[in-house]
């Protein structure tokens, strides 16, 4: 295919963790071929007998697993999933990518690689460092949300007296800066949770051992048990 180009094999300098040879490439279920397979700390390259071939930046792998199931693929092999469009086209979307790169952000291009080992038992031993290269690249999307945006509170300049510290209010005192509606709308919210609490305990009809010992609290309760068939508040003629 016409994106095969001549690339120099990865080297022990690079930090080559696998060299796999008699390996064959897939890409997006067309056949590129035999060669070997390079697994580097520094990118993943694959190359035919002739010497042309590619290599494939960490960065750009969204995904890679082994692949064990026949329906998909014939034969066992290592899946890996790259966010670029590779094939004789790929001159010509590229253009076209760049053109509406502001309207579509969230389309972006996907290409399937199967590398397929003439030994299978292989499978292991290429995930193991394919995961152990793809550690040494993060996502540095991932990095810059774990930092904060909000502004840091400077201690230093502010026992200087050149910051602002934010103001904090007792009870008392917020109820003495609230406005006459803000009063109204607090009193409204605190009758509103008044009301919340007491009925958790009735809920549906159901008396709970709170709302049974509240209500005992609450009332003078006769405990005199009675016979069933009588009635305490009625006179019964015999």
């Amino acid at each position: 295919m016409s994106f095969l180009k001549s690339v120099p094999p990865p080297g022990r300098s690079e930090g080559l963790r696998q060299q796999l040879p008699d390996t064959e490439a897939v890409l997006d279920g067309k056949g590129l071929g035999t060669g070997t397979l390079y697994i580097a700390e520094s990118r993943l390259s694959w190359l035919d007998g002739s010497g042309l071939g590619f290599s494939l930046e960490y960065p750009t792998i969204s995904l890679h697993a082994v692949s064990r199931d026949l329906s998909a693929y014939p034969r066992e092999h290592l899946y890996v999933m790259v966010n670029a469009k590779f094939g004789e086209e790929e001159s010509k979307e590229s253009v076209a990518d760049e053109e509406e790169e502001d309207s579509d952000d969230d389309d972006e291009p996907i290409a399937e690689f199967r590398f397929v080992p003439s030994d299978k038992s292989a499978l292991e031993a290429m995930f193991t460092a394919m995961c152990e290269c793809q550690a040494l690249h993060p996502d540095p999307e991932d990095e810059d949300s774990d930092d904060y945006d909000g502004e840091e509170y400077d201690v230093e300049a502010h026992e200087q007296g050149q910051g602002d510290i934010p103001t904090f209010y007792t009870y008392e005192e917020g109820l003495s800066h609230l406005t006459a509606e803000g009063q109204a709308t607090l009193e409204r919210l605190e009758g509103m949770l008044s009301q919340s609490v007491s009925s958790q305990y009735n809920m549906a009809g159901v008396r709970t051992e709170d709302s049974i010992r509240d209500y005992e609290d609450g009332m003078e309760v006769d405990t005199t048990p009675t016979v069933a068939g009588q009635f305490e508040d009625a006179d019964v003629d015999h």
